[in-house]
């Protein structure tokens, strides 16, 4: 046993090597004397099919049935209770390593996800684990009265994630169920009423789908309802402008492969395990391509993001730790050189009719009137910067939310409101616009009863920039997922607009190929 151990490696594995496990693997046995934990009397354990079973359906929680030999272990299990046979111990002892190893894995990959997320997100702090794999195995899932329930405290604790891992199972069956056909193309927008030739396909897909009623009657030839109303749910449930018209970005979305959804879901969970397992309350979420923050037991609101590619806002975890109302904006110099300096050029008054003053090391000067050549020159050459004073028109709006990390952003208000009527809302410079400042910022304060919604109010709406310090600070995570499930069991699919769907999927999938 211990030779193994050493040697790292179990040719009877799908994927033999495993020295990525080895102290744990060794740690697991030493620990009971190394003994074997799930064959008895040369039989596997009632927990050992128990578990197996588990590895071989983890394709339904999201993960890979090959990374855990989920084919093999028909055979193993025949080979061990073939009647009137009496296995080597040799034969048990890689019996019993292979469930260790691949259940290690299984565990492993179900906590943590399948791919270190600081490969693609460099402010993404892993969460450290206070108890090892080996710890878990041998006190909780060997002795185990329900091997599925102990395995569930190794689960992200979100009913998010559990309605995920639902809709993977789901959508497994619907992609085997559907055909694939693609919807036709159109050179022009169908509307209501119009003829088309993929109505019959439409309808098919959206049964399917769930957005049109079983048996719904519709003209095989036309266009019209209650095919409609089913195209508006659609477009409802992917990010789309609910106007029942099939054009470019809907027939984009109709005509999306099952198998790829299925994909987004699985990424999707992923993502949730990376997050933290553990938080003293209840945290603030963002998930960037939804546009969306969900904050405890408050309605949920639209936020507006990082503009892609250029601005983009990242993924990372935090603590929500102070609420600054009317605070001033300190422009970022990259905004000062590369968007104000131009207006400033074109408009000499830019400054003092949009409030705001000229720094100089920490004296602020007023504009009071044009910006002189000299002044320009300097702004322009980042020896003087820009800060913006509060008031209706500053750019963070009435109330900002400080979270500390490595890129400076935070979550804040803004006396723009048409970014909030867009149906894509990456428009900022990687800051988080919320919707309903006042509304978050008595949320996050519910617990510091001085602050009631009327001084929170009287604080927006004063003279003074008040700073407040939260007593107990609140988890935040933004991070990123293309696919969610409602509290209605509804699924919901937005694009990828940073591409980190691309990106990550090819490590997502690799992995199953090369497992850590």
């Amino acid at each position: 046993m211990l030779g193994i151990v050493a040697a790292g490696r179990l040719e009877t594995l799908q994927w033999p090597r495993f020295d990525d496990h080895q102290t744990e693997i060794g740690e697991f046995y030493r620990t009971a004397g190394c003994t074997l934990a799930w064959v008895r009397k040369s039989r596997p354990t009632a927990n050992a099919r128990a578990i197996i079973k588990l590895l071989q359906a983890a394709d339904d929680e999201g993960l890979f049935a090959k990374d855990y030999d989920g084919p093999l272990w028909k055979d193993r299990l025949a080979s061990l209770e073939f009647p009137n046979r009496h296995a080597s111990e040799s034969e048990l002892l890689r019996f019993d390593m292979a469930l260790t190893i691949c259940a290690m894995r299984y565990i492993l990959d179900l906590h943590m996800g399948r791919i270190n997320p600081r490969l693609f997100h460099s402010a993404f702090d892993v969460e450290p684990h206070s108890r090892g794999p080996a710890d878990f195995l041998r006190e909780r899932i060997v002795p185990a009265v329900d091997v599925a329930a102990a395995l569930r405290a190794v689960e992200p604790p979100f009913p998010a994630y559990r309605r995920l891992v639902k809709a993977v199972q789901r959508y497994q069956e619907l992609a085997r169920q559907d055909d694939g056909e693609r919807l036709p193309a159109s050179r022009t927008w169908i509307r209501p009423g119009d003829r088309y030739s993929g109505v019959p396909r439409l309808t098919r897909l959206l049964i399917l789908l769930g957005d049109l009623p079983p048996g719904a009657a519709s003209d095989k030839g036309l266009y019209t309802e209650p095919l409609v109303s089913a195209v508006k749910r659609f477009q409802r449930r992917h990010g789309l402008a609910p106007d029942g018209l099939l054009g470019e970005q809907t027939f984009r979305q109709l005509n999306t492969p099952l198998d790829r959804r299925l994909r987004q879901l699985r990424l999707a969970l992923e993502r949730w395990r990376w997050l933290p397992h553990r938080f003293p309350r209840p945290p603030i979420i963002v998930n960037i391509p939804e546009f969306r923050l969900y904050a405890g037991d408050a309605p949920s609101q639209k936020v507006v993001v990082g503009i892609a590619f250029d601005h983009e806002t990242p993924v990372f975890a935090s603590l929500l730790t102070n609420v600054v109302f009317r605070p001033p904006w300190d422009v970022p110099m990259s905004i000062q050189l590369q968007d104000l300096v131009q207006e400033i050029e074109k408009e000499p008054f830019y400054l003092k009719e949009h409030g705001f003053e000229v720094i100089d090391g920490e004296v602020a000067s007023d504009s009071v009137g044009a910006v002189s050549a000299v002044v320009l020159k300097q702004l322009q050459e980042g020896r003087l910067h820009l800060r913006q004073k509060p008031g209706l028109n500053n750019a963070l709006g009435l109330v900002k939310f400080l979270m500390p990390n490595a890129e400076s952003v935070y979550l804040h208000g803004t006396p723009s409101r048409q970014g909030f009527r867009e149906s894509r809302r990456d428009l900022s410079h990687g800051c988080i616009r919320v919707e309903y400042p006042e509304a978050l910022a008595a949320w996050v304060l519910r617990d510091q009863p001085e602050w009631t919604p009327q001084r929170i109010r009287a604080a927006m709406v004063g003279t003074q920039t008040v700073a407040v310090k939260i007593a107990k600070p609140i988890p935040v995570f933004i991070q990123y997922g293309t696919a969610v499930v409602a509290e209605d069991g509804e699924v919901r699919f937005f694009d990828d607009i940073y591409s980190h769907d691309a990106e990550e999927e090819a490590a997502f999938e690799q992995r199953a190929r090369n497992p850590r």
